[in-house]
Parts: C-alpha cells; sequence; structure tokens
C-alpha cells in the first residue's frame, strides 16, 4: 500500500490552535462575552458605555450594589439550519460586573441603548452629610 508524503505546516497547527481560544472560537462558542466598556466621572456620576451589538433593550438586566454594577444581557441566537464554513458569531450573551471607584446610588440612575452601545448614567453617592446644631 502506497502512502503518500503529508507536508506538515506548523504555522497552521498554531493558528488551528489559536482559534479555538479567540474571541469567538470554538472554545467561546456558545458561551457569554464580558462586553467592552468605558467607564468616566462627570464630577456627579459615574458614566459607562458598554458594547452590546445585537441585543434588544428589553433583554438587558443592570444591578446596581454600593460600587458595583453587573451587566447581563441576552441574545438570539441565528438559526442553525443552515451550514457554515465557519462560524465565530455564536454566544449566548454578554455579562460583566464592574467595581466603580466610588459608591453609587441607584436613585437618579439611567440606562440608554443606541446603536449597539449601553450608556448607564450612575449618580454617585454623596460621601458628606451637613448636620445643623440646634
Amino acid at each position: 500500500m502506497a502512502r503518500g508524503i503529508i507536508r506538515w505546516d506548523p504555522v497552521e497547527d498554531i493558528t488551528r490552535a489559536l482559534d479555538k481560544f479567540a474571541p469567538g472560537g470554538e472554545m467561546l462558542a456558545g458561551r457569554t462575552l464580558a462586553p467592552l466598556v468605558d467607564i468616566k466621572d462627570d464630577d456627579n456620576n459615574i458614566i459607562i458605555n458598554a458594547d452590546l451589538p445585537g441585543v434588544n433593550k428589553e433583554d438587558i438586566d443592570i444591578t446596581v450594589s454600593d460600587n458595583t454594577v453587573q451587566i447581563n444581557a441576552k441574545c438570539s441566537k441565528e438559526s442553525t439550519e443552515e451550514v457554515y464554513y465557519r462560524q465565530e458569531r455564536t454566544y449566548e450573551g454578554f455579562s460583566r460586573t464592574i467595581v466603580l471607584p466610588e459608591a453609587v446610588t441607584e436613585e437618579g440612575a439611567s440606562a440608554k441603548l443606541e446603536n449597539g452601545v449601553l450608556k448607564v448614567t450612575l449618580p454617585k453617592l454623596e460621601k458628606e452629610h451637613k448636620i445643623t446644631v440646634q
């Protein structure tokens, strides 16, 4: 029985192995991703901008506690009836817990989703309370 010579390409093997761990690769298929965020301070508020592409506002859950914010979002999966050569956009949603630099309050907080970017504005918790002497 004749055997042909198979050329080994180490770069291809490494690339294939890295694809398993890359964002959207096989190791993350069907899992939850952490959204990218920007956090800024405008003196009175902490403002978080989070990338949530393909998410409907009804599918977002935001929990605020002292100096922590948790953002959870579900995504609808596309039909898997078609045969793909490569499918990297298979994830169930986003989840991220963010520790803020200061304590915030949910009173007066707001959130808006526009063009796949979630903007959460959280008022800072007042540090000082003045007491009037009687």
